[in-house]
């Protein structure tokens, strides 16, 4: 059945959508199975012993291998190395779309027919630029930017957010981004004001909050264990912290489990403690928000809504000081970490057929984590390698724009050769 593909690459994780087409309507958007029976991959890339990029977090540690965070550097002239081999972020980034567009193609057996990719909406055309020169040195030519605040804003337009202007609020596992999107004539939205973020706070911050208040209260078993077992225990704390994060969500309280030498150790923590412990950081992203709506010389009051995205706004503090500081509503989807997808892959719809009249898709839901209706995965998910292959049917260039360069095929030792070119090929010294 033709498709057409969202995909939201984050600091932390990655995630992708589908909408199919039916006659002459669009299904609503469905989460892909991504690695191993999960709709999110570890926005992670490894660089093999033979030079293949591999997708996820490895089973054994190897610093000097592995990129993360590499979206946000879009635009850094410093290359990250990787087995001593520099690798530009826009090429890393360009890696990783290009693994989860060829593993949507296997899983429906055919190209999307639009691909619609988000980016953080504090971006120029100059890093929007290298990212598109990246994707090309893959072979994906006619692939569609977006701001993520734009994607968040039309996934909730298509739920039934009524509003003509509103506040993007994307808090993910390592950054912060508050913009304001208005309607178009067209239906669609668009970002105007100054973006506002904050690289280095998320739901990463909110684990390491509660480690430390874990390693606070056991701090005299940690010592009279001994400094190598206690690194030991630790090893698997923040996972346990993340777990213990999401079930605080939905639950009044839950316990921090850990096995210490003299045997199992609960750390019981409830949902007023976390909050306590999160409250400063969760609190300057909301001030950012205000400031970003004043910048734009608007009241809080005369937003139509603020939109939430990303799995950290979950945290029912989020929404308890985004009501408290601006008197709109707050909507949250059910799965706010799958909403910048969502609303790439109703994107793709448009670009496949801009000129027709915008209308509600098919109310069929929305896939989230451990969902039903999500693609069955596919073995192997996660540690496949990316084929440095163009599919020339899988993106074909807008009227008007030059024809498509050759395919570039980079073998697997060739691959970081190409990204040290593309690194060198770009202008120091340019922001945006």
């Amino acid at each position: 059945m033709p498709y057409v593909l969202g995909i939201d690459i984050g600091s932390t994780t990655t995630v992708a959508s589908v909408a199919r087409r039916r006659g002459a309507t669009w299904t609503r958007p469905e989460a892909v199975t991504l690695d191993d029976g999960s709709v999110t991959v570890p926005s992670v890339l490894r660089l093999s012993a033979d030079g293949m990029f591999l997708v996820g977090e490895p089973a054994v540690a190897e610093p000097g291998r592995t990129a993360r965070g590499f979206v946000r550097r879009v635009g850094d002239d410093v290359p990250l190395l990787l087995a001593g081999e520099p690798c530009s972020p826009q090429t890393l980034t360009a890696a990783l779309a290009t693994w989860v567009v060829q593993r949507v193609h296997d899983q429906e057996g055919e190209p999307a027919e639009a691909v619609v990719l988000s980016h953080p909406a504090g971006w120029g055309r100059h890093r929007r630029d290298l990212l598109r020169d990246a994707l090309r040195e893959f072979g994906l030519t006619g692939v569609t930017l977006l701001p993520r605040t734009v994607t968040v804003a039309e996934s909730h337009a298509a739920r039934g957010f009524p509003g003509g202007t509103a506040a993007v609020y994307a808090l993910g596992g390592a950054t912060f981004e508050a913009a304001l999107v208005r309607r178009t004539p067209r239906g669609t939205y668009e970002t105007f004001g100054l973006p506002q973020g904050l690289d280095r706070l998320g739901g990463a911050d909110f684990d390491e909050a509660l480690a430390d208040h874990v390693r606070t209260v056991l701090a005299r078993e940690l010592g009279a264990a001994g400094r190598r077992t206690a690194h030991a225990v630790l090893r698997g704390l923040l996972p346990e912290c993340e777990r213990a994060k999401r079930e605080l969500t939905v639950d009044a309280e839950t316990d921090v489990l850990l096995t210490l030498p003299t045997g199992p150790a609960r750390v019981p923590i409830s949902r007023t403690a976390f909050e306590e412990l999160v409250r400063p950081a969760v609190q300057a992203t909301v001030d950012l928000l205000v400031r970003t709506v004043h910048s734009a010389g608007l009241r809080p009051a005369q937003l139509d809504g603020v939109l939430l995205a990303g799995g950290s706004t979950r945290i029912p503090l989020v929404a308890e000081l985004l009501a408290a500081a601006i008197p709109v509503p707050v909507e949250v989807e059910p799965h706010p970490q799958l909403t910048a997808a969502t609303g790439a892959a109703l994107a793709a719809c448009q670009v496949v057929a801009p000129r027709a009249p915008r209308r509600a898709p098919e109310p069929v839901p929305a896939a989230g984590p451990g969902g039903t209706d999500a693609p069955a995965p596919v073995s192997g998910a996660g540690r496949a390698a990316v084929p440095a292959q163009r599919r020339p049917d899988l993106d074909r260039p807008a009227p008007g724009q030059p024809p498509p360069r050759p395919p570039v095929r980079i073998t697997p030792l060739e691959l970081p050769k190409a990204s040290r070119r593309l690194a060198l090929a770009r202008g120091r010294g340019r922001e945006g």
